[in-house]
């Protein structure tokens, strides 16, 4: 459990308390932007910001993880400067883009004191920077007084990531932070917003694994890979112009009728269209409560990341082939962008603190690194509550 003390020990005379959660993607990697439908689950690791209005316009915040602080206004945020004309720091680009992001849009953003700090792993794929962008949303929502609805909340944080920031995700993160049910994975549609929650397999619990490995998503080939997705879709809507996206695609469609993409953009496409159909098979398998056809279908997606959407590292694939030796391990692929980061690993729950040893000794001695690895429960969504 979060110690909510530590933090009010910065921040005494602080009212309120905000909390948004990380995100773990199920299946369904990379297809978020492609407008396909996702699998997430919002997480119990979370981003927690104690915090008290202020009389001026002045936003005061202490990044407790870091032990820094920075003071800014809706203003000098525009510029991505502090008060003192100095350059923002490069986490404090995440808040200030969401103070932006809802003043452009016309709501307003009032001054706060506030001091902020999590238990998610910091660039692991586990959607750290969405908690915060949601966190300061709900936060800047109940200190404006005005009503806005959880989708769009999300879409206003999307467009701070992606237009302030500078990482042209996709709106699943978000999503997942602002919507999440306990218990449930999400089923979402990126194309027309609609989603629900599904069970998840009984007797059954997640398992994450951080590889240790990390990497900048602003400079990694994260949006090489969006590039190579929308390149495909100008190609194919030379001989199939009614097409939108990917989505619009089916695998043998793909197979048989479009091999003149270059090599490098067939396979980055191949692996998109064919994970939006095994999000389809994953769906029916969470409501037969089929965690066995479910796992494998885990181990599907993970080697398309690896072989052809190729964002997958050795330690990745250490991880996942290590796990699916176990005995309690229905599936297990890595998750979120890639490139390092975490695995997700579905696991029988009455075997877990088995897998949790095995998987990080037998890490251990293949790797001579240390993997964190810890038990998850699918978790509400952001919300804020009075101190």
């Amino acid at each position: 459990m979060f110690d909510i003390q530590a933090l009010q020990k910065y921040l005494p005379t602080a009212t309120h308390l905000a909390v948004a959660p990380g995100r773990v993607n199920l299946i369904g990697e990379h297809v978020d932007y492609n407008q396909g439908v996702v699998l997430p689950i919002a997480i119990d690791r979370r981003v927690y910001i104690v915090f008290q209005p202020s009389k001026g316009k002045n936003i005061q915040l202490y990044a407790h993880d870091l032990d820094e602080g920075v003071e800014f206004t809706v203003e000098s945020a525009q510029v991505k400067e502090d008060v003192a004309g100095k350059p923002l720091p490069a986490w404090a680009l995440y808040p200030a883009g969401v103070a932006w992001a809802l003043n452009h849009h016309g709501l307003d953003v009032v001054g706060v004191k506030a001091v902020y700090a999590s238990d998610l792993p910091i660039g692991a794929g586990l959607s750290s920077s969405a908690a915060v962008e949601m966190s300061f949303a709900v936060m800047w929502q109940m200190m404006g007084g005005w009503n806005l609805d959880r989708m769009k909340l999300a879409q206003y944080c999307q467009i701070a990531e992606n237009q302030y920031v500078g990482v042209n995700c996709g709106l699943m993160d978000q999503f997942a932070s602002a919507h999440g049910v306990a218990q449930h994975a999400l089923m979402f549609d990126t194309r027309n917003l609609t989603w629900r929650p599904f069970p998840l397999p009984y007797h059954t619990i997640v398992v994450i694994a951080d590889s240790g490995v990390r990497r900048d998503l602003t400079t990694s080939a994260y949006n090489q890979r969006r590039e190579a997705c929308e390149k495909a879709v100008s190609l194919i809507k030379q001989q199939k112009s009614q097409i939108q996206s990917l989505r619009d695609i089916q695998p043998k469609e793909l197979i048989e009728n479009f091999k003149f993409l270059p090599p490098e953009i067939f396979k980055r496409a191949r692996h998109v269209v064919e994970e939006m159909a095994r999000v389809s098979r994953a769906q029916e398998c969470l409501m037969r409560d089929d965690a066995v056809t479910f796992g494998e279908i885990m181990l599907e997606g993970h080697a398309s990341l690896r072989d052809l959407f190729e964002v997958s590292c050795p330690e990745l694939d250490v991880l996942v082939e290590i796990a699916t030796k176990h005995p309690a391990c229905y599936g297990a692929r890595l998750t979120g962008a890639g490139f390092g980061g975490c695995t997700v690993n579905l696991v029988k729950i009455e075997q877990a603190e088995d897998f949790m040893s095995y998987l990080q000794d037998r890490y251990r001695q293949r790797t001579n690194c240390q993997a964190m690895v810890y038990l998850c429960q699918a978790s509400r969504g952001a919300y804020c509550q009075k101190l």
